[in-house]
Order: structure tokens, then sequence, then C-alpha cells
């Protein structure tokens, strides 16, 4: 058993010292930006032993190989475990593998963190301002028209420069030989520079030379550029002495910048430019436009960041001290590639700047020495991957620049380019416009007043409106706006406006004011409509209660006719009754009598005779009988006689008949007494002497009608 434990104590030994062999060795090929192949051997640690260096180590050898999609996900590991105390420039480096996914939104999260992290506190509130910046360059859309070459190939190809009738640049032999050297950068064989005639440029069966065999070494030879008379060369090539490669202490041969010149066909005099040095790089040259100033690219000290753009001046041949162009062109991190235009503008890739992803190209205008803040020259010239190498003939807009975006042939590619709009930057605007009327007319309202309002109620603008009366103002997007419009005997009105997102899109504020004069006309006429509305209501209303008062006056004429029917109904019941049950009442015609013997009256008296007492009896009789019989006693006389008489005399004969039916104890009111005179005689006689003393008699007579029951 001890035997056993030993055993697999000494293997965990062995072990654990290959480990630490294998990490000695991965940090060794790193050190020596051995890069690719250091990733082998850090890939293999990650799975065994994932520490914080070998997690950093392995992301920044992908991310310095330009793989960036692998890279981030290994940033993203070293953030997520190692986030208290990691460097900033991690976040930095993260947010450009982001950016080359499309991941803009968390690319900006990560730069957010890497700017916080600064001593300096105005670099989160730049940082916002080059956002928005950038999204009004965006906002441009296409500046470029852009081709891929189809003289690219799967390896390099960059640093494109007119030369005469060809076109130089830097590339890698398509098939190198077995024995030939490789940069253990990225594997790729060593640049030279070459040439094709331009018009082979897009022929897919162009043949790519070396362009100049004296100047070809077993080092990198790239970024050439030439004098305006052809004869004066200035490149760049790994530290060299005679066409032998040179190291400095650290074993690392950096890049320096060569001049040379054209003589009888050959280019010689290969010279290094004086402010070279072993300790650090000079690269990619560029000519200002007089040739007095050389620009170029360096990480000699004194740099803001690992490469700064630098100038110097160029007096007969010599050259001054060079000349770190500050602040505002150089940042924290790269800026390289320069190249000066006719025009005086600076052009230079950065991915210090904020782009679209990794190195992008930037324009500043120089102006006396002195440099404008640096655009992003836009799309579809920069992508979410390296852009570099621009330079444009500023007479054709035409030009060439070096990129390894998606959709190339390989790794870094030439592209051909035309610009197509000009880099005009403004922020995002909106345009609140319209058109102030008269409510009523439907015309515009010359000479109104409107008012452009921000959102602190704090006056931006004023409009006196024409005769079409329109308006317009121009505003930034995603705001709050009120506009206010008024015009001296007219209403006032507002409207508020919120601004979005979308450029140059036009916001109606129209508004409709109406004329106070035609306010109180239309006051006045309202008023006096209502009083004809209230008249016609006042009169509807009468006419109602007239026709209410008719509707009712017609039911109670029908109520009481029924009752009045009723009431004949019931007295015709009871008459019928009386009749049958009393014979001494009977019916006259439309009368109901009560029949009794004749009442006689002595000629010209008035007095009841004995004899018609007891003919008076039996009408009391009856009506103490019926308790609501009402009668009418008719008294009547002869026609001999004036009609006066005739009518007192009758009258005081139906008063001694009721007096003495009430005497006998009936109600007076219950008996009406009515005197006829000769009006209504029985016997009608011509003359007195026609009828005879009893026809007289007749004619002198008292009716009981009973006019009630």
């Amino acid at each position: 058993m001890k035997k056993l434990l030993l055993i697999i104590f000494v293997f965990s030994i062995q072990f654990v010292n290959a480990q630490d062999l294998e990490l000695a060795r991965a940090k060794r090929f790193f050190d020596k930006t051995f890069y690719s192949e250091s990733i082998v051997l850090y890939e293999k640690l990650v799975q065994e032993k994932p520490s914080q260096e070998v997690i950093k180590n392995l992301a920044d050898s992908y991310f310095y190989t330009n793989d960036l999609i692998k890279a981030q996900r290994y940033y993203r590991l070293l953030i997520q475990n190692y986030n208290k105390d990691l460097d900033r420039n991690y976040y930095f480096r993260y947010a450009q593998t982001l950016k080359a996914s499309n991941s803009y939104e968390d690319a900006n999260a990560a730069l957010k963190e890497y700017y916080s992290r600064s001593a300096n506190a105005n670099d989160v509130v730049n940082f916002e301002k080059d956002i928005k910046t950038l999204e009004n360059v965006t906002a441009i859309g296409k500046r470029f028209d852009i081709k891929n070459l189809l003289i690219n190939t799967p390896n390099s190809e960059f640093g494109a420069v007119k030369y005469n009738d060809n076109l130089v640049f830097a590339g890698v032999k398509l098939k190198p030989g077995l024995f030939d050297k490789k940069f253990k950068w990225d594997n790729e064989t060593y640049l030279n520079l070459v040439s094709i005639p331009l018009k082979n440029i897009n022929s897919a069966d162009s043949i790519v030379h070396y362009f100049a065999k004296e100047l070809k070494t077993g080092m990198h030879e790239s970024n050439a550029i030439f004098t305006k008379d052809g004869k004066t060369i200035y490149f760049t090539r790994n530290n060299s002495k005679k066409g032998s490669k040179k190291t400095n202490d650290q074993k690392i041969s950096n890049l320096q910048i060569f001049k040379a010149d054209l003589v009888d066909g050959k280019w010689t005099n290969v010279t290094s430019l004086p402010f070279n040095s072993p300790n650090y790089s000079v690269e990619h040259p560029a000519l200002s436009p007089d040739e007095k100033v050389l620009y170029f690219a360096s990480d000699m000290p004194g740099t803001l960041g690992s490469f700064d753009i630098y100038s110097v001046n160029i007096n007969k041949g010599a050259f001054d001290t060079p000349k770190n162009l500050g602040p505002i062109i150089n940042t924290e991190k790269r800026e390289q590639f320069p190249f000066a235009s006719a025009d005086n503008k600076l052009y230079f890739s950065s991915d210090g700047h904020l782009g679209y992803g990794s190195l992008d190209v930037f324009v500043s205008e120089i102006n006396r020495n002195e440099y404008s803040k640096p655009i992003n020259v836009g799309l579809p010239l920069n992508s979410n991957l390296d852009d570099f190498s621009f330079n444009i003939d500023v007479n054709t807009k035409e030009g060439y620049f070096s990129s390894n975006r998606e959709g190339g042939k390989g790794s870094d590619d030439i592209y051909q380019f035309k610009e197509i709009k000009d880099l005009i930057v403004e922020d995002c605007k909106q345009f609140i416009v319209g058109t102030i009327t008269d409510i009523d007319t439907k015309l515009a309202i010359e000479n109104a007043i409107v008012i452009l309002q921000n959102s602190d109620k704090k006056n931006l603008n004023t409009i006196i409106t024409g005769q079409d009366g329109k308006f317009s103002f121009t505003v930034p997007c995603e705001n709050s706006f009120t506009v206010l419009a008024s015009k001296e005997k007219y209403t006032n009105e507002s409207k508020t406006i919120a601004t979005g997102k979308t450029r140059n899109a036009n916001n109606d504020a129209s508004m409709a004011l109406k004329s106070l004069e035609v306010i109180k006309l239309q006051e006045k006429e309202i008023a006096e409509n209502k009083r004809k509305q209230e008249i016609i209501i006042e009169e509807e209303n009468k006419k109602n209660q007239a026709l209410a008062a008719i509707e009712l006056k017609q039911k109670e004429k029908k109520a009481n006719e029924a009752e009045v029917v009723a009431a004949e109904v019931k007295k015709n019941e009871k008459v019928k009754q009386i009749l049958e049950k009393e014979k001494d009442v009977v019916k006259d015609k439309d009368r109901l009598i009560i029949k009794t013997d004749p009442i006689y009256f002595d000629y010209d008296l008035w007095y009841i005779r004995k004899e018609s007492k007891v003919v008076l009896g039996r009408v009391v009789e009856l009506m103490k009988k019926y308790p609501e019989m009402v009668i009418e006693i008719g008294s009547h006389t002869d026609s001999r006689g004036n009609l006066k008489y005739n009518e007192d005399l009758s009258q005081k004969r139906a008063n001694s008949t009721r007096d003495f039916i009430i005497e006998s104890g009936i109600n007076a009111k219950r008996v009406q007494a009515k005197g006829y005179g000769e009006s209504v005689p029985i016997i009608k006689c011509k003359t007195d002497e026609a009828c005879s003393e009893e026809e007289h008699e007749l004619n002198r007579r008292s009716e009981f009608v009973i006019k009630n029951l």
C-alpha cells in the first residue's frame, strides 16, 4: 500500500512539474509575441489549470492574432471571475471583441466601465459625447462605394499606393516554400513590397511581382510611400543592418522606417532614418503634400498610448526632432497608418477613438499646424474589424484602404473606394412645421406670432408668419417642445411636440385660431338663437298646455258624458222602476209627470181649492216616498186676458201650489214653480170665443213634472 501511495505521489509531482514547465514555456512564447505557439499551450492549460494569468494570456494571444471571437470568450471569463482587481485595459479589449460580433450595446457598456476606471473624471463624459458623434456619423449612411480587389489572397495584403502606372503594396508570397520564414505572431510568412500594373488590379489572372528585389529581405517590408518625382521611397522594415535582422536586448526586432533613392532604375542608399531605435518601433511613413513633413507612427518613449502619430520636419534632406501630435490626435491606445491628403487633412487609423470596432479610419483638419478633433470617416469604409492604410486622391475622391473584415478573401485585403457623400456631421434633428389658419375661413393667417419653447418654458425661437401662414423650427431629436401661436384680435393656441429618434422627420404643429370679432358675433347669434329657442319652447309649452287643457276638457267631457250616460241609465232604470211601481207616475213624451186629477183654479184667482188639496196630497205622498225627487209645478192659464196678465196669474198659481206642498213637509229645494201663462195650452183656441168654458178650464191646470229622481 505504501509503495502504491509513493508511486501516486511521485506521479503527482511529475504531473505538477510538467504543468509548470508547460506554463513557463507558454509564457516564454507569449512574451516573445509568438502568439500562435502560445495559444496551443494555453488552450491545454486553461482546461487543466485555469488561473487568471492563463486566461489573460490566452485571451490576449487570440486578440493579437485577430481571432476576436475566441478572445471574447476568454475576456468574458476573465471579467466574470477576476473583475475586482482587473486592469481596466481588459475591458477595452473585451469591448473590441464584442464589436467584432456586432454586440455594440454590450461593447459600449464595457467601454464605459473602462473609462469609469480612468484617473480622468471627464473620460466618461467625453465617451458619451463620442457615442453621440458616432451616431451622427452613422446617420450619414453610405459614404463610400468599396470594392474588394481581385489581387487579394488568403494571406495579408495592405498599404496600397500608386506609383507611376503600378499599384505597390505589402503582400505575402502565395505559396511559401518549406523553408520560408514565418512570422510567429500569426504564422504568416514575412511581408514584401509587391506591385502590379494598375490596369490589372481587377483581373483574376493578374500576376503580382516583387516591387524591387533590391529592397527584398527576409524581414517585413511594407507601407511604401514615394516623393512626387518618384525618386525617393520611404517604407517600413524590421530593424536591420545590411539586410540582416537586428534585435534589441529583449530579442525583439522592432519596425523602422527606411529611405532609399532611385538611381539608374535601382533603389540604392537604403538608409535607416535617424530617429529609429532598436528599442521601439517607427512605422507607416506618410508625406505632407509639400513633402516638408514626414508623418509616422511609433511607440517611442513619450507616447500617450501603445502607438502615437508623430511628425518630423524635413529641411534639405535632414530631419528635425520628431514631434508627438498630442492628445487631440493620440489616445491611450493605437494610432497608426497616417496619410496626409492634398487638401490638408490628416487621415489615420485608431482603436482609441470611438469607432465601429478595432482600427477605424479617422480624419482631422490641419490648419496652421493645429489639428481638429478627429472624426470617424464613416460607413461602409469602417467596419467592426480593422480598417487601415487609407489614402485618397482628393481630385477623383478615389483611393485605397485595407481591412480584415468579413467577406474578404483572407487576413487583410486591399479595397478600392470612391467617396460619394461628404462627411457632414450633424446632431440628430427634426423639424416642427405647420400652418396657422383661421378656424372658420380655413385661410392662412399672416403676421401670426409663433413661439418655440423648451420643456422649461424658455423661449427658443420666434417666427412671424407670412402670407402662407407657414412656420418651421429645426429642433434636436428626443426632446419635448411647446409651440405657441397668437395674433391680435384672435384666440391663442398651443401644441406640445415630443420629437423621436428618426432624423429629419417633420412634426406637424399646425393650429387654427379664432377671430375674437367672430366670437362676439357668434355669441350674439347664440344669444339670439337661445332667445328664439326659448320663445319657441315657451310657445310650444303654451300649445302643449292648451292641448293638455283641451285634452283634459275632452277627458272631463267624456267623463261627464259617461256620468250623464250613467246617470241617464240610472235615471231610466229608476224611472222604469217608478213607472212599474207607481201608477200615478206616467211618461208623457220625454217628460215624467205625476198624473193627478186636475187642479182647478177659479177664474182670475190662484188660491188652492179644497178639492185640489186632496189631489196635492198624493203628490206630497210620492215626494216623501222618494226623498230625492225634485218636481216642477207648471201652472197654465186659458187664453183669455193679455199675455202679461196670464203669466203673472200662472206664476201666482204655481207659487200657491208650491207653498202648499212645502207646508206639507217637503223641502223647498225639491219644489220648483213655473208659470207658463197661456203659452202651453192643451186646447188651442183661435179666439177666446172659439173654445167653450170647459175647454178653457182644461187649459187652466197645474202639471207636476218630475225633474230629478
